[in-house]
């Protein structure tokens, strides 16, 4: 008994050790909480950005949105501004797609980088083949403790798509390596879609309360 209480202390100690040197911590506000429970907002869409544990250099963004989505995509793109800087905005030409089966892991390159498959689910649609997405530099300063305002502008005929962030941990490392969770992604979506999605778990909940009362 003795012996595996020690070998778990052991363990345990390890996983304190490891798991913060990988832990993501940046975070967006509002965010996800993880779908369906989402936090569904329209375009234009403002989010603060902050990270409690450290700063981030070199902040990047990070946007992840369905087929139909980057199929309906309008000519303005995807415009995303923040005080004191130039707004940047990605094209259509701009976005990647990525399959399930031949790419696991976006952006390519990164450190703190994300699974195709997470991303789908992430945007309700886990069946479907792929994603696309863009990433690119932006806000004026690093990310810290200071909350950092930035605005999404998207327009598409089936607007879904996630906003992450990424930046890395100290000035001197090479690589991007933090990020947002996977699991609090912001989601931007238009309104007629807040509507259903809000509707969504009442419906559910009223089919089973008329499913209990059969006999």
């Amino acid at each position: 008994m003795r012996r595996q209480i020690a070998v778990l202390t052991v363990i345990v100690a390890l996983a304190l050790l490891i798991v913060p040197a990988y832990a993501a911590t940046i975070r967006i506000d509002p965010n996800s909480s993880g779908y369906p429970n989402a936090v569904m907002l329209s375009s234009p869409a403002t989010f603060n950005i902050s990270d409690v544990s450290k700063t981030d250099y070199d902040p990047h963004i990070f946007l992840v949105m369905t087929n139909a989505s980057y199929e309906g995509l309008s000519p303005e793109g995807v415009k995303v501004a923040w005080p004191g800087g130039i707004p940047i905005v990605f094209h259509k030409a701009d976005f990647t797609y990525a399959a399930k089966a031949v790419t696991t892991k976006i952006p390519p390159g990164v450190t703190a980088d994300y699974t195709v498959a997470s991303c789908a689910d992430h945007l309700g649609v886990s069946g479907a083949p792929g994603v696309y997405y863009a990433f690119g530099s932006f806000l004026a300063n690093p990310i810290s403790s200071t909350k950092q305002e930035f605005t999404i502008t998207a327009s598409s005929t089936a607007l879904r798509m996630l906003v992450y962030a990424i930046g890395r941990k100290d000035s001197l490392t090479a690589n991007l390596n933090n990020n947002v969770p996977p699991t609090q992604p912001g989601l931007v979506v238009p309104e007629p879609a807040i509507v259903l999605l809000m509707l969504a778990p009442f419906a559910a909940l009223g089919t089973y309360a008329i499913k209990r009362r059969k006999p």
